[in-house]
């Protein structure tokens, strides 16, 4: 299978959390995480698509509201539905049941619009699909009741010509998608901060049936001292722990 490079790219206090802190270190981080990896006029990653979980998007964009949806569709065709294929940048989004109630076919993030990827598997229902559609939100099928990850890279390369993709996920994503040797690079943009809590999540965090937990090495390749005391770290995965 064809797969795009691939770059676990996130924003971390110095304990390794990637919670909001209500600090102004926190926030002058996030803006330069957001400039290199999207900013069209400051980016220097060349990222043509990101991915991200659920339950990121729900906190960040759709904020847990429900799909309208009607019962009483036709039956939409069979297979992957493309709406756009020739968008600046995309966002993709895992949603393996069908949840997420998108009120647009694009969000912006980054100072860049970018058409949205629900990425879907078999058992989603008739009627979320015919809300995608009249919402002209692109679905990509991926798997029967899990998320087959690599037939999601290869159909973001196949399908819409992606080369670099980055993954902005939650800790969960993250690890799962480098436990199965998928993630070429992971860029760290570390901010002075910290609050102690035991409760928030890791950038990576193993999860039953996705991932499990076991180390991984890494060797880095470049660290950067940005603005207000922000530091960028870039590793590559070790050979050993990818396909």
């Amino acid at each position: 299978m064809k797969k795009p490079y691939v770059i676990i790219h996130t924003h971390t206090s110095l304990e390794g959390k990637i919670h909001a802190i209500n600090l102004p270190e926190f926030e002058a981080a996030s803006q330069q995480y957001q400039e290199i990896a999207l900013d069209p006029e400051k980016q220097v990653m060349n990222i043509q698509c990101y991915l991200n979980g659920r339950i990121t998007v729900e906190d960040n964009f759709t904020h847990y509201r429900k799909p309208e949806l009607n019962e009483q569709a036709d039956t939409v065709p069979e297979g992957d539905f493309i709406a756009v294929t020739d968008a600046p940048n995309y966002f993709v989004a895992i949603d393996r049941s069908g949840k997420l109630a998108w009120t647009d076919n694009v969000v912006e993030y980054g100072n860049v619009k970018s058409h949205v990827i629900s990425i879907l598997t078999e058992q989603v229902s008739n009627a979320y699909k015919d809300f995608l559609r009249r919402m002209n939100v692109s679905y990509i099928i991926a798997g029967e009741k899990d998320i087959d990850q690599e037939l999601v890279l290869h159909k973001l390369s196949t399908l819409y010509n992606v080369e670099r993709l980055m993954i902005g996920g939650g800790g969960i994503l993250n690890w799962s998608y480098l436990q199965n040797g998928l993630v070429d690079e992971v860029s760290i943009i570390m901010s002075p901060i910290a609050d102690g809590s035991t409760d928030e999540q890791s950038l990576f965090a193993a999860k039953e049936h996705l991932s499990k937990v076991s180390p991984v090495a890494f060797e880095l390749m470049e660290v950067k001292t940005l603005e207000e005391s922000v530091v960028w770290l870039q590793y590559k995965v070790k050979p050993s722990y990818k396909s």
